[in-house]
């Protein structure tokens, strides 16, 4: 098992280095112009490949996980638990910060203008990495103390137990859902993601659940990937299962419709599904037929994603923040003097985004030669 566990299969770190890539491109459209509707999410229920990204960063969470756990056997409890926790407390709280950052805010002209301390009761407490942590920890201690057999029951109780509390504690919109009541009544709404104009939280609490189903598919199909190596029955097999995952959230989707925003069972069954055959596909072009000199472009963000993907959060609210004029942030001002001008609407806005992806992948570059990863 140890020779087995210290083959580095470059398909899985191009999966990860794709996601971080991506994620930064549909996170940071430029301004002055609507995107191109293949890089926003859906507006409710439907799918998008922008509404690909989060779950398929998961997945991967899971693929790493299929490297680690196995070592965690020769520890003690207290130590498995000790690494466990640590992990899920530092990634949560880096989150929590990301958005919180930069501390303060600017007060309206009407209040007399300047700056105020950003309150903690205006904070929003749960978001993407805190997700990623609460799925990392719920996962790895079920995988690690639970049998094989177990985990993939609790994982079909997640799924469907999520529908039947939607279907019976409420309905599946925004405002009507069970998990935005749980969320209303457990955290509150200064505490909820305002983005949609009203407090819900795409992150929130009951949501979580299925959400771990998506880490649990990445690990085993990692892990399966270690066991068969890079064969043709590993892309086969992986092929097979992602078509049998997606035929299910189609026929599931005729009653609870694939919803990214409530992260819906038919929704994590559909995005694990692409995941597999995305996977399958890219071990057969890397591993199998070696076709890999695209590859290193990827694996640059595949070796920092959390570094990377925090570094393109934090820079963009500092270009939010640097003001050209009393009525114009740096943001703006590039996008309306630059981009926009030479390439007007939706490929402007795709142009800003790919050079600040760049930006980014010059930073994870820069650190690779240098020979720095950094590790949570």
């Amino acid at each position: 098992m140890n020779k087995t566990n210290s083959q580095r299969f470059l398909a899985l770190d191009v999966l990860r280095g794709m996601t971080v890539c991506f994620m930064i491109i549909v996170n940071t459209p430029g301004s002055g112009a609507l995107p191109f509707s293949p890089l926003e999410h859906a507006k409710w229920h439907g799918f998008t490949p922008t509404d690909l990204v989060f779950p398929t960063f998961l997945f991967a969470v899971g693929n790493a996980m299929s490297f680690a756990m196995p070592k965690y056997k020769a520890m003690g409890t207290g130590k498995v638990l000790g690494k466990i926790f640590k992990r899920t407390f530092i990634i949560f709280l880096l989150g929590y910060l990301m958005y919180w950052f930069p501390f303060f805010r600017e007060i309206p002209a009407s209040r007399g203008g300047g700056y105020e301390a950003f309150p903690m009761g205006d904070t929003r407490i749960l978001g993407v990495l805190q997700r990623i942590a609460l799925c990392y920890c719920f996962a790895s201690l079920m995988i690690h103390f639970l049998s094989k057999r177990t985990v993939i029951v609790l994982s079909t109780i997640f799924l469907l137990g999520y529908w039947i509390l939607l279907y019976i504690g409420g309905d599946y919109t925004m405002t009507g859902n069970l998990g935005e009541l749980i969320d209303k009544s457990i955290i509150g709404d200064h505490h909820l993601y305002h983005g949609e104009g009203i407090p819900f939280d795409p992150e929130g609490l009951l949501s979580t659940i299925p959400a771990i189903v998506n880490v649990i598919v990445g690990y085993y199909a990692g892990l399966f990937i270690i066991q068969k190596g890079k064969t043709y029955e590993t892309v086969s097999k992986l092929m097979i299962a992602g078509f049998c995952f997606i035929c299910v959230a189609y026929f599931w989707d005729l009653l609870f419709p694939i919803n990214k925003k409530l992260w819906t069972s038919s929704f994590v069954c559909y995005t694990v599904g692409l995941d597999c055959v995305i996977l399958g596909l890219l071990i057969y072009v890397i591993e199998i037929r070696t076709w890999n000199k695209w590859t290193y472009f990827f694996e640059v963000f595949g070796k920092n994603p959390l570094f990377i993907y925090l570094l393109s959060e934090l820079l963009v609210i500092i270009l939010f923040l640097v003001k050209t004029d009393p009525k114009t942030n740096f943001f703006r001002w590039v996008n309306s003097n630059f981009y926009q001008k030479i390439l007007p609407g939706a490929f402007g806005s795709l142009a800003f985004a790919l050079s600040y992806m760049l930006i980014c992948w010059l930073v994870g570059y820069w650190l690779d030669k240098k020979k720095i990863y950094v590790r949570v």
